[in-house]
């Protein structure tokens, strides 16, 4: 199992910096490389930096891409279809996980899942966070909100975000975020409807299917 230190810093990070800029230079670096063999011979190189100020997450995903493609606008949509990245964490005390989803473009889909048996409606128990409540999610994104038709030269982009840790304690009941607390996560890559899908993740899956908790790894906060 993976684990990966979330370094805390004493005020806000640039989402919108460089990878190797000041904000994010001291930040350890999560390689997302484990592909399933379902996809296509494209391997993206895929990587993300994390840290928190007690307030929230910052990230910054890093992307060496080809085959780019981004057609999902409406919150919720489905992105994973497009050139996507993934954040899931699962916060202590066991009461489920909050699943990050953003396009290359900038949207979002956002979960509260706590249980994540598959049924024909979905999952067994989970809420979709509403656009009002994830309107407290920053994003930056260095593509266009629409890319189509799909770019197939070899093209780097990047997606940062800023979470802040409220919304965990708004969906997790006794939720007090400090340093020193593991949480649990993985981080994703995938482009289910490109002309080369993909499906990569920080801590290897089992299968095919990235909504799996005890895939998870370890996400310990500085």
């Amino acid at each position: 199992m993976n684990s990966y230190n979330v370094k805390k810093i004493a005020g806000p990070a640039d989402i919108a910096a460089d990878w190797d800029s000041a904000d994010w230079k001291n930040a350890e670096i999560i390689k997302i490389n484990n592909f399933r063999p379902e996809g296509s011979a494209h391997r993206p190189e895929v990587e993300c930096r994390l840290q928190h100020d007690g307030k929230g997450f910052y990230g910054l995903f890093q992307v060496k891409d080809k085959y780019i493609r981004c057609v999902a606008t409406e919150h919720n949509s489905s992105v994973c279809r497009d050139s996507c990245v993934e954040f899931f964490v699962e916060p202590p005390g066991g009461q489920g996980y909050l699943n990050f989803e953003f396009n290359c473009g900038g949207t979002m889909l956002l979960y509260y899942v706590k249980d994540c048996t598959r049924t024909d409606k979905g999952f067994k128990e989970y809420a979709p966070v509403t656009e009002s409540e994830a309107a407290a999610v920053r994003i930056f994104h260095t593509m266009p909100k629409v890319v189509e038709p799909e770019i197939t030269e070899a093209k780097t982009w990047r997606l940062g975000f800023y979470i802040p840790f409220a919304l965990f304690e708004s969906k997790i009941e006794g939720l007090k975020t400090a340093s020193g607390q593991t949480w649990r996560g993985n981080f994703y890559k995938c482009a289910d409807k490109t002309s080369h899908p993909h499906w990569a993740s920080w801590n290897p899956v089992s299968v095919l299917n990235f909504h799996l908790p005890e895939c998870y790894g370890n996400i310990v906060l500085g």
